[in-house]
């Protein structure tokens, strides 16, 4: 039961492209352990929660909200200009954050941890002219296949690295807490695939099968004009939770446009440590 359910004449949920919009609700205050818990709730059941005209949210305050949701784990570059240790800040230009972010392909944030991240928590700080983050949610994905694909799919494990750790993950499996269909992908970082895993029928994608597959997934997740896409625009202030076991994303190239033509960028997000490594059991 969400906020709406209740009457509640303060708090308006909005359906989004993905997820709600929610409006009513003050970040920056102090929230009831009820309210903290119906968000945790309504974010796994919407899988995105856009908070909207939240102002400007300090480091330490978005890594408090953070932790609501468990242990934060941060594997990235510390940037100068992070406002906190735990804090990851990307923008448009070198001296401000992070440049380049989210630019190798569809993917799920920490998809080469033994657990992928399960929430990423983003706070956007500056916002120039152009720039979204586009979005797929896994099951209106795997629902859009033929049964055809949707066994091939579920074959399928990948194999990602990052610098000198390895993982192999299905890319199909069941989200552990919703139960519902999900991936684990990082299509610019996958080096191979395995079919069958731990299997008579086990084999390793070569080269040129690897790249075919990572075709097939681009093209059915850009299919029929986007339309499985939500491309968000984001407004300055914005503090969006979402359920990174259940969305994928990938930042547009317009988020790399030089601020002397459209603006400055700067984007934080912190992510929350996997508990359970995707699986098939």
């Amino acid at each position: 039961m969400s906020f709406s359910s209740h009457n509640n004449n303060n708090v308006v949920y909005k359906p989004a492209g993905l997820g709600m919009e929610v409006r009513g609700i003050d970040l920056n205050s102090d929230l009831s352990p009820d309210t903290i818990e119906q968000i945790k709730r309504d974010t796994l059941k919407y899988r995105m929660l856009i908070f909207k005209d939240q102002g400007v949210i300090s480091g330490e305050r978005h890594v408090q909200i953070s932790k609501w949701f468990g242990e934060i784990e941060s594997t990235f570059y510390k940037h100068p200009r992070s406002p906190h240790p735990e804090v990851f800040r990307v923008s448009n230009d070198k001296n401000e954050g992070c440049r380049n972010v989210g630019r190798t392909g569809w993917h799920v944030d920490g998809f080469f941890m033994k657990a992928p991240f399960d929430f990423s928590i983003y706070h956007m700080v500056k916002v120039p002219k152009v720039g979204w983050t586009a979005f797929i949610g896994f099951k209106e994905l795997l629902d859009s296949l033929t049964e055809e694909q949707r066994d091939k799919w579920n074959r399928l494990w990948l194999v990602g690295m990052d610098g000198k750790k390895s993982v192999v993950h299905p890319l199909v499996y069941t989200h552990p807490e919703t139960k519902l269909p999900v991936m684990n992908m990082h299509l610019g970082l996958i080096d191979c695939f395995v079919w069958d895993l731990h299997t008579e029928k086990q084999r390793v994608t070569d080269e040129e099968e690897t790249l075919a597959l990572l075709k097939e997934i681009h093209h059915e997740i850009v299919k029929d004009d986007e339309r499985l896409i939500y491309k968000h625009n984001w407004q300055e202030g914005e503090f969006v939770f979402s359920d990174n076991r259940a969305v994928g994303h990938e930042a547009t190239p317009e988020t790399q446009l030089p601020v002397s033509e459209v603006g400055l960028r700067i984007l934080h997000r912190v992510t929350i440590a996997g508990k359970i490594a995707p699986s098939k059991a």
